[in-house]
C-alpha cells in the first residue's frame, strides 16, 4: 500500500475549529465510526461472497482492468482471487497458514490500491489515532461532506515539496467519502446496506489527470455454507516467496540507486520555470520502476517528461529479512527550465465556451458560501485535461474537490494558426 506516516504532520483544518467547539470532534473518532459501519472484514462481520470488476472508465480498452472474487468467513479464514492482465493471484488464509499463488512478478499499485479500498477502506486508521486533530462533526444530507486536511513535507531542500492528506466524510451517517494521501487514495460511492453494514458499491481512483479507474461491486451476498475444501492449504507458501511491498523514505530509495541519471528538463510552454515536482514511484523486486504517478508539481507540464525518464531508472533489489520486496516511495525533484513557444491562456468564460462536458463540484460543508475556488488546468490538443495546478493557493480540501471534477471535463479543440493546440485556462467555481 502507498501512504505516508501521518504521526508528525502539521494539521490544517477545514474551517476555524476550536478545542471547545461543541461541533468539533476528533478525526480519530469520526474515522473509527466510518470504518465500523463499512468495513466488511472486521471481526464479527457476517461471512460474505464478493465479486468486483475493475475498469478504467476513461478508456475501457486500457490495461487497467481486473476481476476480484472473495469468500470470507472471518479475518482468520478467507480466499481471494485477483485476475488481471499481466498479474493474477490466489490468496488463501486459514488460521496461521497462508497460501499465495501468483502469475506475474509484480503486483501493480493501482490494483493493490483498489483491492485495499474494497476490503480495508481506511488502512491508516492506527496512524490517524495518533494524530490530535479536530474536524467539524459530519452532519446534514448525503451530499454534504466534512473534511480534515493535513500537510507534511517530502524531499529535502532545495527539492522540498508539500504532501497533503485529506479525509472526507459524508453528512448523513458519517460514512467515508474520500481519502487522498501520497500513499493511498479512493473515493467511495453508492453505499448500500448489507448485513448491518453500509458498503460502497463503487470505488474510484484518479491517479493522474485523464485516468479514472473504478472498482464496481457486482455481488455481495451472505456466505451461508462455506465449503471447507476451498480454504484447505496443503502446502503453505513461505513468507519469503510471497509478494510484499514496503514503503521507504526517499533517502532509502536513493541509497539503492543503480541507474538513476539526473532529469533533463525540457522547455515548457507556460507556467513556472523553476520549482519542485513530486511523484509516487513503485519499483518491482528486480529493481525496475513499474509505475510513476504525479503527486504535486509547480508546473504540471513537466510531469510527463519527468515520468518518462524515471520509468527508465533502475535500483538495486530491496530485501527484507533476506527476501526481495517491491518498493514504493515519493521522489521529489527541483527543476529549472525556460518557456518556448508559449501556449494560450484562456479565461474561465473562454474555456467554458469550448467545454463539451462540464462537471460541477460538491464542496465540503463548513465553507463560506460564495467563496471563489480558482484553479488552473492544462488542456491537450485533443481536448482532455493534461494537468491541474493550484497557483492561487486555494485551501487543499477545496482544491482537491475541484481538481477531481475538472479532470472529467472535455473540450472542443482550441485552434491556433489553423491547427488544434494545447492551452491553459483558469477555471472558477464558487462554494454554494
Amino acid at each position: 500500500m502507498k501512504w505516508l506516516s501521518i504521526t508528525a504532520v502539521v494539521c490544517i483544518l477545514s474551517g476555524a475549529l476550536r478545542a471547545d467547539d461543541t461541533k468539533s470532534v476528533p478525526l480519530a473518532d469520526v474515522a473509527q465510526h466510518a470504518v465500523e459501519q463499512s468495513k466488511l472484514t472486521s471481526p464479527g462481520s457476517s461471512p460474505f461472497h464478493l465479486r468486483a470488476k475493475i475498469v478504467e472508465t476513461t478508456n475501457p480498452s486500457s490495461g487497467y482492468k481486473a476481476e476480484i472474487e472473495e469468500y470470507w468467513v472471518s479475518p482468520e479464514k478467507w480466499r481471494r482471487t485477483i485476475t488481471s492482465r499481466g498479474f493474477s493471484q490466489t490468496l488463501v488464509v486459514n488460521a496461521d497458514r497462508i497460501s499465495e499463488q501468483d502469475t506475474g512478478d509484480y503486483f501493480p499499485w493501482w490494483l493493490n490500491d483498489l483491492v485495499t479500498a474494497i476490503f480495508d477502506p481506511l488502512p491508516m486508521l492506527d496512524e490517524i489515532r495518533k494524530v490530535n486533530t479536530l474536524l467539524q462533526k459530519p452532519s446534514g444530507a448525503e451530499r454534504s461532506t466534512t473534511c480534515a486536511r493535513l500537510q507534511t513535507k517530502v524531499g529535502t531542500p532545495p527539492a522540498e515539496n508539500s504532501a497533503f492528506l485529506v479525509f472526507c466524510f459524508e453528512g448523513s451517517h458519517g460514512l467515508l467519502d474520500s481519502v487522498f494521501t501520497p500513499g493511498y487514495d479512493a473515493e467511495f460511492k453508492d453505499y448500500w446496506d448489507f448485513k448491518g453494514k453500509r458498503i460502497a458499491r463503487r470505488l474510484v481512483i484518479d491517479p493522474e489527470p485523464g485516468t479514472t479507474i473504478e472498482a464496481k461491486l457486482t455481488e455481495v451476498s451472505e456466505l451461508k455454507s462455506p465449503q471447507e475444501p476451498m480454504f484447505a492449504i496443503n502446502q503453505p507458501t513461505p513468507s519469503g516467496e510471497r509478494i510484499k511491498s514496503v514503503r521507504v523514505s526517499e533517502a532509502t530509495a536513493r541509497a539503492l540507486s543503480l541507474l538513476t541519471p539526473d532529469i533533463i528538463w525540457p522547455t515548457v510552454r507556460s507556467g513556472k520555470t523553476s520549482g519542485v515536482l513530486s511523484m509516487y514511484v513503485s519499483v518491482d523486486r528486480a529493481g525496475y520502476v513499474r509505475e510513476a504517478w504525479p503527486l504535486n508539481s509547480d508546473n504540471a507540464g513537466l510531469e510527463d517528461p519527468a515520468r518518462a525518464q524515471v520509468m527508465k531508472w533502475r535500483f538495486k533489489p530491496a530485501t527484507v529479512e533476506g527476501s526481495r520486496v517491491q518498493v514504493e516511495t515519493v521522489l521529489t525533484f527541483a527543476f529549472g527550465t525556460q518557456i518556448a513557444n508559449s501556449i494560450s491562456a484562456l479565461s474561465d468564460q473562454e474555456a467554458r465556451k469550448l467545454a463539451t462536458r462540464i462537471v460541477e463540484p460538491r464542496f465540503p460543508t463548513g465553507g463560506v458560501k460564495g467563496t471563489e475556488v480558482k484553479i488552473q488546468v492544462g488542456v491537450s490538443a485533443g481536448g482532455s485535461i493534461s494537468g491541474v495546478t493550484n497557483p492561487y493557493n486555494v485551501p487543499t480540501d477545496l482544491f482537491m474537490v475541484a481538481a477531481n471534477v475538472v479532470r472529467l471535463w472535455r473540450f472542443r479543440p482550441y485552434v491556433k494558426n489553423g491547427k488544434p493546440d494545447t492551452f491553459s485556462a483558469d477555471i472558477i467555481f464558487h462554494v454554494e
